[in-house]
C-alpha cells in the first residue's frame, strides 16, 4: 500500500518466515511503486477532491482488499501492548512492536529499521494513520489508537467487503450536484461534477437517538429559523428540564402553543405528566436558537434536517454523536451559498445580510440538490489509502469495530 494508507508493500521472493519479512518481500511489492517519506505531512490524506461516492472507489477498495487478503494470509500484524502512551521521544518495547504493526500496514517504511525509540518516522506514520482512522493526527498514542491499531487484519477485511456493497449500492447516477452525509464519520461533502466542492465536520445522532439513512432532495433554506421542539425531545429533554428549572423554557425564549394556535404558559402546564407533548413548543429565532442561524429543508418520513448551531465548540470533539438525529453543520453558511448559488438574488452576500438582520426568510431553491444520509465506515478515493471509521451503530456485525 501506498505510504500514506492503509496497503502492503510487497517486493521479491520471501527469503525468510518471519511474517513481516514474507510480507515486504512478497513477489508483489512492484504494485506499490510509490516510496515513503516520514515527514511528508499527513494532511494530504484529507484535502482529496474525489468523493466517497466516486465511481473509482468501489475499484481502490477492490485492491485494498486483495492486499489486506494477503496480510492475513501471513498471520496478520502483532497486537501492540496498550500499557502506556507513547510520543515522540518514548522509549519501550512496545514501540518496537507498533514499528511493525505500522510497517505491515503500509504507513511506516521498512527501510528505517528497528528500534525501541519513538523517533521522527513513528511519529509521521502515527500521525497517518491517525488521520486514516479519524482520530486527531496528534502523533500520541493513547486509548484509541491502541484500540483501532489493534483491530485484526481479517476484521478490517470483513469490514472493507462490507463496505463495497454499501458502495456498490449507490453506484448509479447521483445527481451533478448533491449532498453526502457519513454517518459514522460525522462528515459531510457537497460535490459537483464528479469533485467535493467543500467538506464539513457534522455532529450527528446519539446511539439511543440516531441518524436515519435517507435519499431526498434539498428543497428550502430558512434564515434565521424557529425551532420547533419534536415529540421526543419534548419528553426526553424538556420535561426533565422544566421540572428542574421551572424558568428554562423563558430562559431559552421558548414559547408554548396549543393545537388551535392560542399561546399557553408554562404554568398551566403539569410537568410532573406527559401533558407537555399535547403542545408545539417553538423557539424563537436569535443566537440561543438551537439552529443557529440556518435550517436545510428537505421531505423525509423522519422529521429531521440539517442546520448551523450555537455550540460551536462539538466540532472540535473526538467523538461528534450528540444530537437527537438531526445532523449540524460547521461552516453551514458556505454549504448554504453553494445551495443557493443558483437561485436568482442568493448570492453569499445577500445571505449574510439576512442573517445580521435577524429577518425570518424562506428561500426556495431554484433547483433542489439531492442530499444522501449514508452509512459507509471504510473507503479508499486514492490509490493505496484506505480510511477507516468506527461502527458508531454496530450494523458491521462485529463489535470490535464499535470502539468508542
Amino acid at each position: 500500500m501506498a505510504a500514506a494508507g492503509g496497503g502492503v508493500a510487497f517486493a521479491g521472493a520471501a527469503r525468510a518466515q518471519n511474517p513481516l519479512e514474507l510480507i515486504l518481500n512478497s513477489r508483489n511489492r512492484g504494485v506499490w511503486s510509490e516510496q515513503f517519506d516520514s515527514r511528508r505531512d499527513e494532511g494530504s490524506l484529507t484535502t482529496t477532491t474525489i468523493p466517497i461516492f466516486s465511481p473509482q472507489t468501489p475499484g481502490f477498495i477492490e485492491v485494498a482488499m486483495a492486499r489486506y487478503r494477503d496480510v492475513v494470509a501471513r498471520g496478520g500484524w502483532p497486537v501492540v501492548p496498550a500499557n502506556a502512551s507513547l510520543e515522540l521521544g518514548s522509549t519501550s518495547p512496545a514501540v518496537a512492536v507498533m514499528r511493525r504493526r505500522l510497517m505491515i500496514s503500509g504507513d511506516l517504511d521498512p527501510a528505517v529499521g528497528q528500534s525501541d525509540i519513538f523517533d521522527s518516522y513513528v511519529d509521521g506514520a502515527i500521525r497517518r494513520f491517525q488521520a486514516r482512522h479519524g482520530l486527531p493526527a496528534d502523533g500520541v498514542v493513547g486509548r484509541y489508537t491502541f484500540a483501532s491499531m489493534n483491530i485484526p487484519a481479517s476484521v478490517r477485511l470483513g469490514q472493507l467487503e462490507t463496505n463495497l456493497i454499501r458502495l456498490r449500492s449507490m453506484s448509479g447516477y447521483l445527481g451533478d450536484r448533491y449532498v453526502m452525509v457519513n454517518i459514522p464519520a460525522a462528515q459531510i461533502e457537497a460535490v459537483e461534477f464528479g469533485r467535493i466542492a467543500s467538506r464539513h465536520t457534522a455532529i450527528v445522532g446519539k446511539l439511543d437517538r440516531q441518524t436515519p439513512i435517507l435519499n431526498s432532495k434539498i428543497h428550502e433554506l430558512n434564515l434565521n429559523p424557529y425551532w420547533t421542539a419534536p415529540v421526543s425531545i419534548v419528553k426526553k429533554d424538556l420535561i426533565p428540564l422544566m421540572q428542574k428549572n421551572p424558568q428554562y423554557l423563558d430562559e431559552n425564549k421558548i414559547r408554548i402553543f396549543a393545537p388551535d394556535g392560542t399561546e399557553v404558559f408554562a404554568h398551566e402546564i403539569d410537568w410532573n405528566s406527559d401533558d407537555a407533548v399535547n403542545y408545539r413548543f417553538r423557539q424563537e429565532p436569535g443566537k440561543i436558537n438551537a439552529m443557529g442561524s440556518v435550517k436545510i429543508n428537505f421531505p423525509n418520513p423522519h422529521a429531521v434536517y440539517m442546520h448551523d448551531t450555537p455550540q460551536q465548540s462539538l466540532f472540535g470533539r473526538l467523538l461528534r454523536f450528540e444530537s437527537s438525529g438531526c445532523v449540524r453543520v460547521q461552516n453551514v453558511r458556505e454549504l448554504v451559498a453553494w445551495l443557493a448559488k443558483d437561485t436568482p438574488g442568493w448570492h453569499r452576500e445577500a445571505i449574510e445580510q439576512v442573517i445580521v438582520s435577524g429577518e425570518r426568510i424562506d428561500i426556495e431553491l431554484a433547483d433542489p440538490v439531492p442530499v444522501y444520509f449514508t452509512y459507509i465506515t471504510a473507503w479508499s478515493t486514492h490509490s493505496g489509502i484506505i480510511h477507516f471509521r468506527d461502527d458508531i451503530y454496530r450494523r458491521d456485525g462485529v463489535d470490535q469495530l464499535a470502539l468508542r
